[in-house]
């Protein structure tokens, strides 16, 4: 599923446990535009993107990877729980890039246990489909 810009502002922000005013009183962007921003009502500039990557420390690749098919994400930009159950090596990157895209209902899984849950059943339902081949990167 592409995400959309004005989903990825706001769950990027969400997941950060931050409100508009914060934002605002760094950014010097007012809450009103930022809000505009998250429901689509107006597009940021480059220098408003700019901004905003810096507040939330991530460079504007990570911020828009995925975004309506651009680009790709690092590794330090996967969801939190993502990136800890890499580090663990539950499961690899390349799951990990494909598990940070899934979004249901508008929701993303928020813990390291939701997305080992999400992640558990996915294989479950998909290993009919699997080759042999493909099992193995995943446990690599």
């Amino acid at each position: 599923m592409v995400m959309k810009l004005k989903d990825r502002l706001r769950e990027t922000r969400r997941q950060r446990g931050v409100t508009l005013l914060q934002i605002a009183d760094v950014t010097k962007l007012s809450v009103s535009y930022l809000s505009d921003l998250e429901r689509g009502r107006t597009n940021p500039s480059l220098e408003t993107l700019e901004r905003l990557a810096a507040f939330y420390k991530v460079s504007m690749v990570d911020l828009l990877a995925g975004v309506d098919g651009w680009g790709t994400q690092s590794r330090e930009s996967l969801a939190p729980g993502l990136l800890t159950l890499v580090e663990k090596g539950v499961i690899n990157e390349e799951i990990a890039q494909d598990l940070n895209r899934i979004e249901l209902r508008g929701e993303r899984p928020r813990t390291e246990e939701e997305w080992q849950e999400l992640y558990l059943y996915l294989k479950l339902l998909m290993k009919p489909y699997l080759s042999k081949q493909d099992e193995s990167v995943e446990e690599g």
